[in-house]
């Protein structure tokens, strides 16, 4: 067993063992669920920046600079736009509501404005959806474990799954919060130490962009890496993610939640120049390896000091584990809260939501296990979820946000409308869409132009019922 597998087990029992001890102190779900609302802006950026920092960011975004180039910082620059959007805008205003109204999940915000029916339904299509993003950061995991120490995928899957469910089932977001400030550390260490080590093994810029071509455009690429592709994709869907807005929830204030989600923003944009820098220098050092993914962990390996690259692979670990523990989170409240609770036992106990929660979360990694024998990839994993989250949610939340009248049928409307739509486009194109209008642009479209439409027409006040 190599030196650096040893450390990754050594941390990966540290998480556990972190989560456990926190785990302690929940006692109701209140507790499990929103932290007690009572997140500092420290804790709020933490746990945010471990959330969206996750395989896609890392593996995920290395893998797309490998084959495109420095249009892959659009990645994390998308997720930062979004996030941005949620400091200051989305964010407060659902906070206020939510801390008024005792809401725990997204669910409850949309149950009260559009009623028990489209709180199911979205809840139900956040399970289907929000497996792949697990399985993708288990993916990532896996893959890190392989090159550390060659442990076989099925076996690497398996092991981040059982790590990130021993601690969130423990304690939700108040043991996974705690866990999230020592795995950003981690991260931010780990790639801050080594990307300049591997870009001047390269040879430094000129090195990383010498014969590059197309591969130095910043702003587009012939492939998924577009610019345009990525912000329409990513940047929606980090402003009305479930497993965000209910981090949200758990700010202590407003102004804890603004400086936290804002400074996170900030962190995301500069974060998303490593990932490009390492998948440049990956491509420098082996320009044909079989599976892009493994570029990260393989140019980390082989152009790092043992102890560093130890490091900098536990940073990678660390990304993967703590974005799955926010996917586990989504699910863990969407199916006790919002189904378990709504359909199931409306009488639940509160000891009752949180014994189903933690069940939930437990089932949730098995699926998450199995589906991540399906992807091929991190990022084919991430873009199913992230399409199904936008045009599922955006127009619903902002609507509901918004426009006072809205009711039950806009949200309906819309929703099968985001659905429909982005089925047929990327049949019907392939996925490539019409130019600039991209599959997941045009359902957003359709959707917006339905709630739109079908609120002008009513004139009264909303039907929630």
């Amino acid at each position: 067993m190599s030196a650096t597998l040893v450390f990754l087990i050594a941390y990966a029992i540290l998480m556990v063992g972190v989560g456990l001890w926190v785990g302690r102190l929940v006692r109701s779900g209140g507790d499990f669920f929103v932290a007690n609302r009572d997140l500092s802006g420290g804790l709020v950026f933490s746990t945010f920046l471990a959330a969206n920092i996750g395989a896609g960011a890392t593996v995920g975004a290395t893998s797309l600079a490998y084959r495109e180039g420095l249009s892959a910082w659009w990645w994390n620059g998308s997720a930062a736009i979004g996030s941005l959007v949620l400091a200051f805008w989305v964010g407060p205003r659902i906070w206020r509501e939510a801390k008024a109204r005792g809401y725990l999940t997204l669910g409850d915000f949309l149950e009260r404005r559009y009623g028990a029916g489209v709180s199911r339904l979205v809840a139900a299509l956040i399970w289907l959806g929000t497996l792949s993003i697990l399985a993708a950061q288990l993916i990532g995991a896996a893959a890190v474990l392989s090159v550390a120490g060659g442990i076989p995928r099925s076996a690497g899957v398996i092991i981040a799954a059982v790590v990130t469910t021993a601690y969130f089932a423990a304690g939700g977001l108040l043991s996974s919060a705690r866990v999230n400030a020592l795995q950003v550390a981690i991260i931010l260490l780990g790639f801050s130490i080594a990307v300049p080590i591997v870009t001047a093994h390269a040879g430094g810029w000129p090195g990383l962009t010498l014969n590059a071509g197309t591969r130095a455009d910043f702003w587009f690429s012939s492939g998924s890496g577009s610019g345009w592709t990525l912000l329409v994709l990513l940047g929606p869907a980090f402003i009305v993610s479930p497993g965000l807005l209910q981090k949200a929830y758990g700010a202590r204030n407003e102004r804890a939640l603004r400086r936290g989600v804002a400074a996170n923003a900030v962190a995301l944009m500069i974060f998303g120049f490593f990932p490009v820098l390492l998948g440049l220098a990956a491509y420098h050092a082996f320009p044909n390896l079989a599976n892009a993914d493994e570029a990260l962990p393989a140019v980390l390996t082989a152009r790092l000091p043992p102890a560093v690259s130890a490091l900098a692979l536990a940073a990678i670990f660390s990304a993967a584990i703590s974005s799955a523990d926010a996917v586990l989170f989504m699910l863990a409240t969407s199916a006790s809260r919002d189904l378990y609770r709504g359909l199931v036992n409306p009488a639940a106990s509160e000891a009752q939501i949180l014994r189903v929660a933690r069940w939930a979360s437990a089932a949730g990694g098995v699926l998450g296990i199995g589906l991540a024998f399906v992807y091929q990839s991190v990022v084919a994993a991430l873009t199913t979820f992230y399409a199904l989250l936008t045009v599922t949610l955006f127009v619903p939340v902002l609507g509901g946000l918004l426009v006072g009248r809205a009711g039950r049928a806009e949200a309906y409307g819309a929703i099968a409308a985001g659905l429909v739509t982005q089925v047929a486009v990327q049949a019907l194109t392939g996925g490539r869409g019409f130019g600039l209008w991209t599959p997941t642009l045009c359902a957003l479209l359709a959707a917006g132009l339905v709630f739109a439409g079908s609120t002008l027409s009513r004139g009264g006040p909303a039907n929630r019922a």
